[in-house]
């Protein structure tokens, strides 16, 4: 079958990467045709734009791109013309996939969702359009299938979380030889996630460089996003204690004590190696506006909304400062929270769903 893919940002492309393994197992004449990233082009078939070139964070931020995204959706719609995929499978990222879902539904084109628009956070008006364009919905969160099943009477798989088979599978990396080959020392690593874009990272990561200065017996590593490279880091960097490591971050995570990571798939993926983390997030005051009117949520943490409870803190907006992020990181290098902080990370890994979410969302779409 000839199957068409779109992720548009970092997360989509390891998922992305992951389907695709699995779908090439279960249909070995698989033409594969997608929008992603690195991950995704390892793995073969035809790529057509790096998600570096879609990834636009907030609400401004998107309206100053508004012609480039319009550019490319119009370009997506004739490259699936020309294509005449079989199923069109697409990855998270609603704001540009729930185009192509109408366009391509009109046109008899099997539409196929892994990893659901987070529409019980906001936009939850957008089930209309699901029930009209999707054929098949997969999600990965255990609260979605009552959310959709329940509320909407909308059918939808529940898969479990494809992060827990990114990490199970990925080989443990030798802590000598990690340090060794990128010249670190024998002190506890505090791991810092800025996120994956150039605005997130301006805005995350002068404020975490600043607890350099504070905790001297530790250092700290900066997980360089594949996307970008170190020259847009160094710009950021003055202290001797602090080390920059590109696409490497599970490996990082692995030897972690701690971490401090800009909200978003991070937070779990930290969660998931079972590193104490605080969970930080700051964007311009117009998107943060906007935002807290339209967005209804206890909590902005996957860690915590799964949980239904405060298991990481989260330090949004004005919270993410210099003297509250010394104290939370403060705690977390704390013994006893450190423990029930991991005894909730087990908990947290059990309501995931376990191993195979690739390889059943592969299952269900070659069915």
């Amino acid at each position: 079958m000839k199957y068409y893919i779109i992720s548009g940002e970092a997360s989509g492309d390891l998922h992305g990467s992951n389907l695709m393994k699995a779908l090439l197992e279960k249909d070995q004449k698989a033409d594969i045709r997608f929008w992603g990233g690195d991950l995704m082009q390892e793995v073969g078939g035809t790529m057509v734009i790096h998600y570096r070139e879609l990834a636009f964070m907030g609400f401004a931020e998107v309206l100053m791109n508004i012609s480039t995204i319009f550019k490319n959706i119009n370009y997506c719609k004739k490259d699936i013309l020309n294509f005449k995929p079989t199923i069109l499978i697409l990855i998270d990222y609603p704001g540009f996939n729930m185009r192509i879902a109408e366009f391509a539904k009109k046109r008899g084109i099997q539409v196929h969702y892994y990893i659901s628009p987070q529409i019980w956070a906001w936009k939850e008006n957008r089930i209309h359009k699901i029930k009209r364009d999707v054929d098949e919905m997969y999600v990965i969160l255990p609260f979605e299938k009552d959310f959709y099943e329940h509320k909407h009477n909308f059918p939808v798989h529940f898969v479990g979380h494809p992060l827990i088979d990114a990490i199970s599978d990925k080989v443990q990396v030798d802590e000598t030889i990690f340090k060794n080959e990128h010249q670190l020392s024998e002190k506890p690593i505090i791991a810092l996630l800025p996120g994956s874009r150039k605005q997130e990272i301006k805005k995350m990561l002068s404020i975490m460089l600043k607890m350099a200065d504070k905790f001297k017996d530790y250092q700290f590593v900066i997980a360089g996003a594949p996307s970008q490279d170190f020259e847009f880091y160094k710009q950021f960097i003055q202290q001797e204690n602090v080390t920059f490591i590109s696409n490497r971050t599970h490996d990082l995570l692995s030897i972690s004590y701690a971490a401090i990571v800009t909200s978003g798939t991070a937070t779990l993926e930290t969660a998931l190696f079972k590193v104490p983390e605080i969970v930080c997030y700051k964007t311009s005051w117009l998107s943060y506006q906007i935002g807290k009117r339209l967005v209804d949520l206890k909590f902005i943490s996957l860690v915590n909304l799964i949980m239904d409870k405060e298991v990481v803190k989260e330090l949004i907006q004005h919270d993410f400062n210099e003297k509250k992020l010394e104290q939370e990181l403060h705690k977390i290098l704390d013994e006893n929270l450190r423990r029930l902080m991991f005894l909730n990370y087990f908990d947290l890994e059990k309501k995931l769903g376990g191993n195979g979410a690739s390889k059943r969302v592969a299952a269900l779409i070659v069915k």
